[in-house]
């Protein structure tokens, strides 16, 4: 099993970056997906989540109407489109996959730099 996560770097306040996350080793369309972060000295928070076949999604406020995720099953990705980040997104973000039945991954973490 593995899920790797890529697209993570240095950005300027206001710019853009797509993190994606490329799942193997399991049936990526029964897992429903999400995204987490965690900057400096904090716990690792919820960023994102997305369900099975995208059915629904849901996002943290701090990132509502910036972030969006989505994922192709086609692909075995979830994605993380962000949007006008800020010096506060700045954090190391980590995908995880779940199911109904207590079976999760967590990839190894990509980190997003927000600085001027």
């Amino acid at each position: 099993v593995q899920l790797v996560e890529s697209g993570g770097g240095l950005v300027q306040p206001g710019g853009s970056l797509r993190l994606s996350c490329a799942a193997s080793g399991f049936t990526f369309s029964n897992y429903d997906m999400s995204w987490y972060r965690q900057a400096p000295g904090k716990g690792r928070d919820l960023v994102a989540a997305i369900t099975r076949a995208g059915r629904s999604t849901n996002y943290a406020d701090s990132v509502k109407g910036r972030f969006t995720i989505s994922r192709d099953d086609a692909k075995n990705t979830v994605y993380l489109q962000m949007n006008s980040l800020n010096l506060d997104d700045t954090a190391v973000y980590y995908c995880l996959a779940a199911n109904i039945f207590g079976s999760s991954f967590w990839g190894q973490g990509t980190q997003v730099t927000v600085s001027s």
